[in-house]
């Protein structure tokens, strides 16, 4: 495994995808603070506030509701009525659910030094929509992802460690579900209970198996006869440690080479799915949304080219990732003959 490790920060394409993947993912993981309208700290009156990370209501700055205030607009009241007011700002201050309409004419805008991608046909801006959209598609992914991989190691290596009649029946079971017409699924049960994260996360796990586990009952069909787990047998050991602990670290080859290009797989169906509306309930920031907006504004191709690039480079990265490992856990590779 360390060689295999050296070998792929050999890979310097593969290793310097991975880290732009990871900072791009940390800073979007931080976009709720670091791209939005809300101070992360501000001085009004002599007070201290911590807007983006506690609510308050427009009274305690001597508003007349109790919503929370649109807190540009209180700095520049307070500026002009003269009153002693300051804030730290974060990087990016857009909101991406709050609509601009201050310009004229009517959205989507083209890009300014205000929106510097410009906004869509609500008057959001682009590029904190794509921040958050990212944060969001990457985050779905990963726990689809994760939740597959799990499901498709324990019930393909069910089936190749038990053999027989079991196998045999497990995968006609599992021919039969995989049958089963995804998109209908989703519409059907999302016109019922709705359409949320976890949701969609459950509805596309319960798919997103199906691949991984052909791979694991292989490798358990061909690991379960090896000397070292008939002796694990032979000391009294339990089937579940020998499942876990004797035959999956040697069946793990596949969910390592299979792992980004199964997260590539969820981006694209996430984002396809948003893309038909069957997706994330609007408004939330999403990148299939934005091109379904830049389908319908043609007259606006900011929206589109932004969108498709940034949904570009991102499947590009995890690909030269997912080339990256397949290299290094290749029998193949002269470096493991080192």
């Amino acid at each position: 495994m360390q060689k295999k490790l050296r070998q792929f920060k050999r890979n310097k394409i593969a290793f310097g995808s991975l880290c732009a993947l990871l900072v791009m993912y940390a800073f979007s993981l931080l976009s709720p603070w670091l791209v939005n309208d809300e101070p992360l700290i501000l001085r009004y009156e002599g007070k201290t506030y911590f807007p983006a990370f506690v609510t308050y209501a427009e009274t305690e700055f001597g508003g007349t509701y109790e919503t929370e205030p649109d807190y540009p607009v209180l700095m520049a009241d307070a500026k002009e009525d003269g009153k002693n007011v300051w804030a730290l700002m974060p990087l990016i201050v857009q909101d991406p659910l709050k609509a601009d309409l201050s310009a004229d004419g009517t959205p989507p805008f083209a890009p300014s030094s205000k929106h510097l991608l410009g906004t869509d046909a609500h008057g959001r801006d682009v590029l904190s929509r794509l921040i958050h959209g990212f944060r969001i598609c990457m985050s779905f992914s990963l726990l689809l992802t994760l939740l597959g991989t799990f499901l498709g190691i324990v019930i393909g290596g069910i089936q190749g460690y038990l053999g027989g009649k079991w196998d045999i029946l497990m995968q006609r079971g599992i021919e039969i579900w995989s049958s089963l017409p995804f998109l209908y699924v989703v519409i059907l049960i999302g016109s019922i209970y709705g359409r949320s994260f976890v949701l969609l996360i459950a509805i596309m796990a319960i798919f997103n198996w199906i691949s991984l586990s052909y791979y694991m009952r292989a490798e358990y069909l061909k690991l379960r006869s090896q000397q070292y787990v008939r002796a694990a047998k032979m000391l009294g050991m339990g089937h579940v440690r020998i499942f876990f602990k004797e035959i999956l670290p040697n069946a793990f080859t596949p969910v390592i080479t299979l792992f980004p290009f199964t997260l590539i797989g969820g981006i694209g169906s996430l984002t396809s799915l948003d893309f038909l509306g069957f997706g994330l309930e609007p408004p939330t920031p999403s990148w299939g949304e934005l091109m379904s907006e830049g389908l319908n504004n043609l007259y606006a191709p900011w929206i589109s080219i932004c969108t498709v690039a940034a949904l570009f480079i991102t499947l590009l990265l995890t690909t030269f990732v997912g080339e990256g490992i397949r290299d290094a856990m290749d029998p193949k590779s002269g470096d493991r003959y080192e």
